[in-house]
């Protein structure tokens, strides 16, 4: 065999190297098991813990605390304008937005029926005037007769107690025309305000009944120039509305344009709609151009309160309960409720605080040792939380 068959034939390094390993395989799992707890034990103490922490940033600007709602524009003051009597209506004088003053003339009804009654009454009058007449004269007669002996008392007091039962009947009758004569009146309808027509409910030639209630004619709206807006805002945010706060609004009309007003009054009586206790918050918006009309929904912001360059964060970097499940060592005066832990450069401080305003999504934050590009530590990576609250919405507004 020469020597370049022996070479060829000769195991290679990698061989003999795989070889051994499984001739002593057992030896090299313990070993390596071995290296594993020691490489556990030791990384720690050499490397130290070093965590990989989740911050959130600090940004600088302005934050607004507002109430969203919605309601429906209408006049400040809105008269309905009705009829007494019963009746056909004979003419109509104005019409769907006529400008009316105050004793102009609506509509009147047909006024035969009220006209007899009238003269049915005046016709009464005249009878018991006549009667009062002729009583009248009886009593004198039998006073003067009484007083010269012709006739018993009894005789004269009789016919005085007839000549007063003839007054009675006068009043009666004079009552009974002076109301037929009013009710005449009601047949023309009048209007009780200056103001503009933004309903009529009726027709020419329609009967109106007033037996049993009052028959609505007429919406006349006061001054179209001042409109008020009503509002519900739930219980959980009507401790923050006030009076006199500002507020913006949009209606569906003018998508490009925002109006403005102040809240007017909070009436005190709640309403239960779907389970939510809500109130009634009253608008109070000028309208001196006239775009707003009568029944229009209006998207409503009130702004509550209002803080400019100003340190804020999300509400999601505020909602930890507890630092002990992020860091080793902390003070027993450190809480999440009076401290943030803030990453700076590398640093780790703990900052005292106190929350201001606060959104649906952010929260001022005030502080005095806050600086420029600052970060809020909410938890590392490969954290377990351990408490389930340390997740939750942010504020209802």
């Amino acid at each position: 065999m020469t020597n370049e068959e022996t070479f060829i034939k000769k195991p290679s390094f990698i061989k003999r190297f795989f070889w051994w390993i499984w001739r002593n395989k057992w030896l090299v799992l313990i070993l390596i098991i071995i290296l594993i707890i020691l490489s556990w034990w030791l990384y720690p103490k050499i490397f130290g813990n070093k965590k990989e922490y989740i911050t959130m940033d600090i940004s600088r600007g302005d934050i607004i605390q507002q109430v969203t709602a919605s309601g429906e524009i209408q006049p400040v003051n809105t008269v309905n304008v009705g009829s007494q009597v019963s009746g056909t209506i004979e003419d109509i004088f104005v019409d769907f937005n006529s400008h009316v003053k105050k004793g102009d003339k609506l509509l009147t009804i047909e006024p035969s029926v009220l006209q007899s009654t009238v003269d049915e009454a005046k016709a009464s009058l005249d009878s018991a005037k006549s009667e009062l007449k002729y009583f009248e004269s009886e009593y004198k007669r039998n006073k003067s007769l009484y007083n010269d002996g012709f006739i018993s008392r009894a005789e004269m007091e009789k016919s005085l107690t007839t000549y007063e039962q003839a007054e009675q009947a006068v009043n009666k009758a004079q009552y009974s025309y002076d109301r037929a004569l009013t009710n005449l009146g009601y047949a023309t309808i009048t209007s009780p305000v200056n103001g503009t027509v933004i309903s009529r409910k009726v027709d020419k030639g329609q009967t109106v009944a007033a037996s049993f209630q009052t028959p609505d004619l007429f919406e006349i709206a006061e001054d179209l120039s001042k409109m008020q807006i009503e509002t519900a805002i739930s219980e959980a945010d009507i401790g923050m509305i006030k009076e006199g706060l500002p507020v913006t609004f949009t209606v569906d009309a003018y998508p490009n344009q925002t109006f403005t007003g102040n809240v007017q009054q909070i009436r005190l009586s709640p309403t239960n709609v779907s389970n939510v206790v809500v109130y009634t918050v009253v608008i109070d918006v000028d309208n001196s151009d006239l775009k707003l009309m009568p029944g229009m929904t209006a998207f409503v912001t009130v702004v509550v309160a209002e803080a400019k360059n100003i340190f804020k964060t999300k509400n999601s970097g505020l909602l930890n309960r507890t630092y002990k499940n992020i860091f080793e060592n902390v003070p027993e005066n450190v809480t999440p409720a009076t401290h943030i832990a803030i990453k700076r450069n590398k640093d780790i401080i703990f900052v005292p605080y106190k929350k201001g305003l606060i959104t649906p999504t952010e929260t001022q934050i005030i502080s005095d040792e806050i600086q420029p590009n600052d970060k809020i530590i909410i938890g590392y990576i490969g954290q377990k939380s351990t408490n389930k609250s340390d997740i939750r919405g942010g504020p209802r507004m």
